[in-house]
């Protein structure tokens, strides 16, 4: 690992949910990094969260029900483990999974986790590629809409 970087930390997040038509819990467990150790210019350049604006949602569900459109929504299960990492990411191994005569190893993280500044942009820029592959075209008013034919979608983090 390069003497520059600096090797962040990482703690597991559990979580039982309950869902409403089922009567067993689920146990839920997330590796979450704490990214509040990275800096600016090291460990990322720049940030960003998309959030599609509610003027957008009046919108589109206004022209839709005028023009008698499709409206779809989609969930994305876990956002942001879909985001490629551009800058050279390390991690401390997580509680669970060190390996025994490797202690002082790290993780190099290709892509993103739970906890990174950077990890809502990089979710949107691959969220945004893929789009453009299915034939969506972005609104120019609004980056988180998107427009293919008779088909409008907006993305939201879930």
């Amino acid at each position: 690992m390069p003497k520059v970087k600096k090797v962040l930390k990482n703690k597991w997040v559990y979580r039982i949910k309950q869902e409403e038509h089922t009567p067993h819990p689920r146990f839920k467990a997330r590796l979450v990094v704490k990214g509040f150790g990275q800096r600016k210019g090291v460990d990322f350049d720049e940030i960003f969260s998309p959030m599609v604006k509610m003027t957008s949602i009046r919108m589109s569900l206004g022209l839709a029900a005028s023009l008698n459109l499709e409206v779809e929504q989609m969930d994305v299960k876990t956002t942001f483990l879909h985001g490629d990492l551009e800058e050279e990411i390390y991690m401390e191994q997580p509680e669970g999974f060190l390996v025994k005569g490797k202690e002082d190893y790290v993780c190099r993280l290709k892509k993103s986790l739970y906890g990174l500044k950077q990890a809502p942009r990089q979710w949107y820029l691959k969220f945004d590629s893929v789009m453009g592959e299915q034939g969506y075209k972005r609104s120019s008013s609004d980056h988180c809409v998107y427009i293919a034919g008779k088909r409008m979608t907006s993305c939201r983090r879930g």
